[in-house]
């Protein structure tokens, strides 16, 4: 999928010095829409006498999947730097967090194994059908 305004639905600019930040919600082909978060900075590839600025980007491609997860982390780590809440505790609820997503991740595991599991089942027992019917 190539980059064209008619793949932009919205953008929103945030200049910040020599940096500009995009906010660009984009629509794939199939129709899901994700944002594309970019960084702009200006910087001077030539010389104080005879300056050649160029833009250095940066991009970061953020699924609707993921919308809620980038949402929830960007907000504690802001929430540590004002100072609202203490490194320690963040870092306790990360802990926490984590073995809860570990979790998650061995129950769906195992779910998936015993899809599979009935899946060869029934692939074998269709196969077998087959040989009987030929006979």
């Amino acid at each position: 999928m190539g980059e064209t305004d008619k793949d932009l639905v919205f953008s929103e600019g945030v200049k910040a010095g020599k940096r500009i930040y995009y906010f660009d919600v984009k629509q794939s082909r199939n129709g899901d829409k994700y944002i594309a978060i970019t960084e702009s900075k200006k910087i001077n590839e030539g010389t104080p006498e005879n300056p050649r600025f160029v833009f250095q980007k940066h991009k970061l491609f953020l699924y609707k999947e993921d919308y809620e997860k980038f949402v929830d982390a960007l907000n504690r780590t802001l929430d540590v730097a004002k100072g609202v809440v203490s490194v320690e505790e963040a870092q306790k609820a990360k802990a926490q967090r984590e073995a809860a997503y570990a979790k998650e991740e061995a129950v769906e595991g195992a779910r998936t194994a015993v899809v599979e599991e009935d899946e060869e089942k029934t692939e074998k027992k269709s196969f077998l059908d087959k040989v009987k019917d030929i006979f």
